[in-house]
C-alpha cells in the first residue's frame, strides 16, 4: 500500500483554504524538458490525488496552455471540494503558426506568448484558463514573472485580481517568481495572500531568507516554495544536472554533492532533505514538485513523509556555515 500524505500535514491559509503541503506542479505536465505520453500525465494527477494531495498549482506559460488542458481533461468528473487550484496571469496565449518551443517539448505551437498585466489582460487570461480547464473558477490567482513590469503588475495587475476577490470569485491572490525582491515589495505594499517562490529556498539557494520570508513572516502572508530540486540537481547531483534551467556549474556541483555526503552519513537521501528542508522555516507553509508519472508521485511522496533525523539538519547547517 502507498503511502499517502496526511490530512494532518494539511495547512489552512489566512484566505480560508487548506492545502496539502506538498502540491503537484504541473510545468512537468507542459513537457518541460521531455515530452510525456497522455497515459503519463493521467497517472501523475490521478495518483497525486489518490494519495492526499489537493493542491495542484499550474499556469498558461507550462506548455503554452497545454498543462491547464491536460489537467481539466483529468479533473472531469473529480469533486470540485476535493482539490485546489492556483494558476497564473501575466502573459497571454495569442494564435500564431508554427512557432518552437525549446523548453516545454509538447507546447501548443499555434500560439506565442505575450506578457500582459493590464487589468484587462488579466481578466481574460483568468477566462481563457478556466476555459482550457473546464472550471468555473479557481481558489487561487498569481501574478507571473513581472519582472520587467513590477510597475504595472503593481498598479494594475494586483487592482484588478483585489476587485476578483471581493467580489468572491478568486479567494487568494499571490505572485510567483524566481527571484525574492519584486515579491517582497508586493508583500510590503499590496494585502497578497501568498508568494510563490521558485528555486530561491533551497539547501542551495536561501537567498528569500534574507528579504521575502522574514517581511511573509510578519504580514502572515504564505510562503509556498517551488523548485525545491533547483532543476534536478538536488534530486541527483551528477555531470550534467540542471540548475536554475541550465546545465550547473562545477561549483554548484561540488557543493551539491557536498551535501549528499553529509546526508550519507544518516541514511538520508539529497532528495528527502531538499522536499523537507524548505517547510523548517514558519514562513513556509507547502512545497510544490513537479512530477512525470505515478511513479514519480509515489517516490515524491515517499520522501516528503520519510523521517530525518535533527542530527541530518545541524550537519547541513554546520555545513553551511562552512561554506559561508
Amino acid at each position: 500500500m502507498p503511502c499517502r500524505i496526511s490530512h494532518d500535514s494539511r495547512v489552512r491559509l489566512r484566505c480560508g483554504v487548506s492545502i496539502s503541503q506538498l502540491g503537484l506542479g504541473t510545468a512537468t505536465l507542459g513537457g518541460m524538458y521531455s515530452s510525456l505520453t497522455e497515459t503519463d500525465v493521467a497517472d501523475a494527477i490521478h495518483t497525486a490525488l489518490d494519495l492526499g494531495i489537493n493542491f495542484i498549482d499550474t499556469a498558461p506559460h507550462y506548455g503554452r496552455g497545454v498543462a491547464e488542458t491536460r489537467l481539466g481533461v483529468n479533473l472531469e468528473g473529480v469533486p470540485r471540494k476535493s482539490f485546489v487550484i492556483s494558476t497564473k496571469v501575466g502573459r497571454l496565449l495569442l494564435p500564431v503558426e508554427g512557432e518552437s518551443d525549446t523548453q516545454f517539448f509538447d507546447a501548443d505551437h499555434n500560439v506565442t506568448q505575450v506578457f500582459d498585466y493590464s487589468a484587462e489582460g488579466v481578466k481574460r487570461s483568468l477566462l481563457e484558463s478556466l476555459e482550457r480547464m473546464g472550471l468555473d473558477s479557481v481558489e487561487m490567482v498569481l501574478i507571473h514573472d513581472p519582472d520587467d513590469f513590477a510597475d504595472q503588475a503593481l498598479s494594475e495587475a494586483y487592482p484588478e485580481l483585489e476587485k476578483l476577490r471581493a467580489q468572491g470569485i478568486i479567494k487568494a491572490i499571490g505572485i510567483g517568481m524566481n527571484q525574492s525582491a519584486i515579491p517582497t515589495r508586493f508583500v510590503k505594499e499590496t494585502d497578497i495572500d501568498l508568494v510563490l517562490i521558485a528555486g530561491r529556498y533551497s539547501l542551495l539557494d536561501q537567498s528569500a531568507a534574507e528579504d521575502l520570508l522574514p517581511a511573509a513572516l510578519a504580514k502572515d502572508v504564505a510562503i509556498i516554495v517551488g523548485g525545491v530540486f533547483n532543476s534536478g540537481i538536488l534530486a541527483n547531483p551528477v555531470e550534467g544536472s540542471m540548475n536554475n534551467y541550465a546545465s550547473a556549474s562545477e561549483e554548484i556541483l561540488g557543493r551539491a554533492k557536498q551535501i549528499n555526503e553529509v546526508l550519507r552519513d544518516f541514511n538520508v537521501t539529497i532528495a528527502q532533505a531538499a522536499m523537507q528542508f524548505p517547510l523548517r522555516h514558519p514562513a513556509v507553509k507547502a512545497i510544490l514538485v513537479g512530477c512525470r508519472s505515478g511513479k514519480e508521485v509515489r517516490e515524491n511522496v515517499a520522501a516528503f513523509n520519510a523521517d530525518i533525523p535533527e542530527a541530518a539538519w545541524q550537519a547541513l547547517a554546520d555545513l553551511q556555515s562552512e561554506i559561508v
